[in-house]
């Protein structure tokens, strides 16, 4: 339960937007064919507690993103764990709405100056013009069927959750604090060796299918990627070749550019970066996924992380773990001072089992 109400939110934050296709129509989701049910058979309450309820239509909407985790992995739900997932995010959403009702106008501001910091490291980190951020908002959102105020007010709950829990369970860290953890974990501070590379990926598989190109395809998919090498050592401008020519959507709109150390990467991807000199521009490197194109920008030695420069979100992690480690019994007694009740029949039955472990987000190693 308490997981998915205390990891950052920053996290939750970058999903919704980064997770967006880099083109195409959105297709048709869970929200979209629970809002046809909703007209065919009503919108019933299915959870009540003193002074909150949640309603059918609320819960499927919450269950859409975690649902399409489960698909993105191949794994299929059946009727037991369907029921026992939808009793762990309906435990976790009356868990919310009863914290949030004690939110003062402090923890609301907290909130919203967090959501805005977030807000613009996002775009910052990833790159994002603000016209970027707006049409990849979109398309998730539109995926999701969910409004840009409905969006914006689940991330501020997140945010403004996590300001009242802390002054609830009274968990507060000091500069010793963090510096003890810092000091007695020195492993957990090293950074390896990294390189800051961009890439254009012309892919040799289907992008809505994933089936592998014919023979012929990838002929044409390597001239490509051959007249795009020519036109980048001749000095156009890489960034932007990669955002108009590259098919991998989790680099192109930042230019093509991951930062990454050895073993995050497929072998001969890894070899090729590596190889390279400052500003070098690779051959046409083939992997699995397609014809690469690599230009290495910075190589960053191994280093140990200074606390200075990271004591803001060490400590907020810090505070995070302990928060975690006291919600369970903080959310249980929430939820049992206020007569937390199951109203739909087939999720109380769940109630009593223990709920499936979420999957996390499948790598995306490119």
């Amino acid at each position: 339960m308490m997981n998915r109400t205390i990891t950052l939110f920053a996290a939750a934050l970058a999903a919704a937007v980064l997770s967006a296709p880099s083109g195409g129509a959105a297709p048709t989701t869970n929200a979209t064919s629970a809002s046809k049910l909703t007209d065919l058979f009503g919108d019933p309450v299915v959870a009540k507690a003193k002074g909150a309820e949640i309603k059918r239509s609320e819960l499927d909407k919450s269950l859409v993103p975690i649902k399409a985790n489960y698909t993105a992995r191949q794994q299929n739900l059946n009727a037991e764990q369907t029921a026992l997932l939808e009793f762990q995010v309906l435990s976790e959403m009356m868990g919310v709405q009863l914290t949030l009702s004690k939110a003062t106008d402090a923890d609301k501001q907290k909130g919203r100056e967090q959501f805005e910091k977030m807000l613009k490291r996002l775009k910052t980190d990833n790159k994002l013009t603000d016209e970027e951020f707006e049409q990849k908002l979109a398309t998730q959102l539109r995926m999701q069927d969910v409004t840009r105020a409905q969006w914006e007010q689940q991330i501020l709950d997140k945010a403004t959750v996590a300001y009242i829990l802390e002054r609830e369970l009274k968990v507060s860290l000091t500069d010793a604090d963090v510096k003890k953890y810092y000091d007695e974990h020195p492993a957990r501070f090293e950074q390896p060796e990294q390189v800051r590379a961009s890439h254009i990926l012309i892919g040799t598989r289907d992008l809505n299918t994933n089936v592998e190109l014919t023979e012929e395809q990838k002929k044409a998919k390597r001239k490509l990627a051959d007249d795009l090498l020519k036109r980048a050592k001749a000095g156009e401008d890489f960034a932007k070749l990669a955002k108009e020519y590259s098919d991998d959507p989790g680099s192109k709109d930042k230019g093509g550019e991951y930062t990454f150390p050895r073993g995050q990467m497929v072998p001969e991807f890894e070899a090729a970066a590596f190889s390279l000199g400052t500003n070098q521009i690779s051959d046409v490197i083939a992997t699995q996924f397609g014809y690469h194109i690599i230009k290495l920008s910075e190589k960053i030695a191994a280093q140990k992380i200074e606390l200075a420069k990271i004591s803001d979100d060490l400590k907020e992690g810090l505070q995070q773990q302990e928060l975690q480690k006291l919600l369970p019994d903080y959310f249980e007694k929430s939820l049992k001072e206020a007569n937390f009740e199951i109203l739909d029949e087939k999720i109380k039955a769940a109630s009593e089992l223990k709920p499936p472990t979420r999957p996390a987000a499948p790598d995306d190693k490119k």
